[in-house]
């Protein structure tokens, strides 16, 4: 069977560089290549979203990416155990009209022996912004490993 390492039990490096991939891959914006780290009935709750399974998932990324233009996320680790990670994230886009959203959130996963996630759990806040308070400043795609995460950018 095919796995996705890291695998668990997560270690705060393997936990860390789990993180680390799921935000480069979010980055890409790229429903494709981001439903491939999911089981094929992986369940997610997303603000109002329930989607089940990699299907409804890719669906469900594919109406995201539609709606948040420009999108730029970074992802920190918050905690982990055996098998279960805790996120916290920001990212910034913009919707057709040209206004600007910080989105703040904490996901917890939890994933399958092979490294696959099972459950995505993800709590949500919007906040409007001014193009002039972005923080998220990189050429779309993964974020450069200089640029500041969170915690730096004081979020």
């Amino acid at each position: 069977m095919e796995t996705k390492p890291p695998l668990p039990p997560f270690t705060v490096e393997t936990a860390t560089q789990k993180v680390r991939m799921a935000e480069d891959a979010w980055n890409t914006r790229n429903p494709d290549r981001v439903v491939l780290v999911y089981t094929e009935d992986t369940r997610w709750r997303n603000r109002n979203e329930f989607p089940i399974g990699r299907e409804q998932v890719h669906q469900f990324l594919v109406r995201k990416w539609e709606k948040e233009l420009d999108y730029r996320l970074i992802k920190e680790l918050w905690a982990f155990s055996a098998n279960r990670i805790a996120v916290r994230f920001a990212y910034e886009a913009h919707d057709k009209s040209g206004q600007w959203f910080r989105s703040y959130g904490n996901e917890n996963w939890e994933f399958n022996d092979h490294g696959f996630m099972m459950f995505r759990y993800a709590s949500i806040n919007d906040l409007p912004i001014k193009e002039s308070e972005r923080k998220f400043f990189w050429p779309l795609g993964r974020r450069p490993d200089d640029h500041p995460g969170l915690s730096e950018l004081g979020l």
